[in-house]
């Protein structure tokens, strides 16, 4: 799938974040609605070697995406991966979030996780898996953040910066 429209212009910036880059590799992937499983999904189980763990895209998935998205982009990742929260000790801390950095956001019934993009006044624009059953961008209150994580990387691309976006598009408040 290609980036929505509304955020083409990340196709501009150039060099983008590994890990961000290996998540919008992934968007489109859905969850197999019922008691079927997207395949693909349960390979990335496999790719991290959580599949004894991980064993149906019912299960929520947002921190498999990202264990996936840190794993082809050569990066640590937390010892428990599925438990989003566990992603608020992932890289170091940072202040103002920028792209590419890692948000973990709270929610009833436990956490979530997912790469910043942007913002708009109220809202961060996110990408993440199992948002709507899907690998998609969408958009989480900020009230509801509660840490942002830099991956540790060398040399930042200049892309690694904060972005003031519009507030258009749906605002999402359970990813399970």
């Amino acid at each position: 799938m290609t980036i929505p429209a509304q955020y083409a212009w990340l196709n501009t910036l150039g060099t983008l974040p590994r890990m961000l880059t290996q998540g919008i590799a992934l968007l489109g992937t859905v969850e197999t609605p019922g008691g079927a499983n997207n395949q693909r999904i349960l390979d990335w189980a496999k790719e991290v070697d959580l599949q004894k763990v991980y064993t149906a895209d019912s299960i929520p998935w947002c921190g498999l995406f990202m264990a996936v998205c840190a794993k082809r982009a050569g990066k640590e990742w937390p010892s428990t991966p599925l438990w989003a929260l566990s992603w608020s000790k992932f890289g170091v801390p940072a202040g103002q979030p920028r792209l590419g950095d890692v948000l973990t956001f709270v929610r009833n019934g436990g956490g979530h996780v997912a790469f910043y993009i942007g913002e708009d006044a109220d809202c961060y624009h996110v990408l993440g898996g199992n948002q709507s059953d899907a690998v998609t961008i969408t958009r989480i209150k900020k009230a509801r953040l509660h840490r942002v994580r830099r991956p540790v990387m060398n040399k930042p691309p200049a892309s690694v910066q904060p972005f003031v976006l519009a507030a258009t598009g749906a605002v999402s408040s359970n990813e399970a």
